[in-house]
């Protein structure tokens, strides 16, 4: 990636690129993928993304927010950079027409910044395959390819910013009074960048933008 220079591409969290090798098959892991995402009709998703810059493998790399999305043409990008097996697993259960959460991390402060859909399911991952990128993964071949990607098209900003923070009061409420978020895998898996939310979850986070701050 040309240093100073944004990309369409989207750079997930710095934990998610972690690539650790003699774990589960992939068709392990993609049966694992399905059962979280349960069975229901229309799926959910929180992705994140780190909305500033910071150095990687020496490269100062360019991050991508929800701002950056929006401006992009048709408001569409792809969601690349995804160096965890369960994340792109769940990259890969993902339907067209499915919602997300675009979650900034990494940042000062963390959290849901809007919302936006996906409108193209999983094909291979450009970036493991450019050598001068960050992102750049030897052992993936052409005729094999490792990681995927899906694109996403902004839908609007939430109303309001909901910070993690204010999220992990309604998680630690909920935990003793068995509410939505009690499971909610942005607590119980933090270290994924790609996690499914139930249909409880997602509609719990979205009624929260039209309520002050707790």
């Amino acid at each position: 990636m040309p240093s100073g220079k944004r990309t369409k591409a989207m750079k997930t969290e710095t934990s998610d690129k972690l690539v650790v090798e003699g774990g589960p098959s992939d068709s392990t892991k993609k049966a694992q993928a399905a059962k979280d995402c349960g069975n229901e009709s229309s799926r959910y998703w929180l992705m994140k993304s780190e909305p500033e810059s910071r150095m990687e493998k020496g490269v100062d790399v360019k991050q991508f927010g929800i701002e950056d999305l929006k401006a992009q043409p048709k408001q569409t990008a792809c969601w690349d950079g995804v160096r965890n097996y369960q994340a792109r697993n769940f990259l890969r259960a993902m339907k067209v027409g499915e919602e997300a959460f675009f979650y900034h991390s990494n940042c000062k402060e963390p959290g849901i910044a809007g919302l936006m859909k996906i409108v193209k399911e999983a094909y291979p991952d450009h970036t493991q395959f450019e050598k001068g990128s960050p992102h750049y993964d030897p052992s993936s071949k052409k005729d094999n390819p490792k990681w995927s990607v899906v694109d996403v098209q902004f839908i609007r900003m939430t109303k309001r910013f909901i910070p993690l923070a204010e999220l992990k009061v309604h998680h630690q409420a909920h935990k003793a009074s068995g509410g939505p978020l009690e499971n909610m895998a942005l607590f119980t898996r933090q270290r994924l960048s790609v996690q499914p939310l139930t249909k409880g979850e997602f509609d719990f986070v979205l009624s929260l933008e039209d309520k002050k701050p707790s």
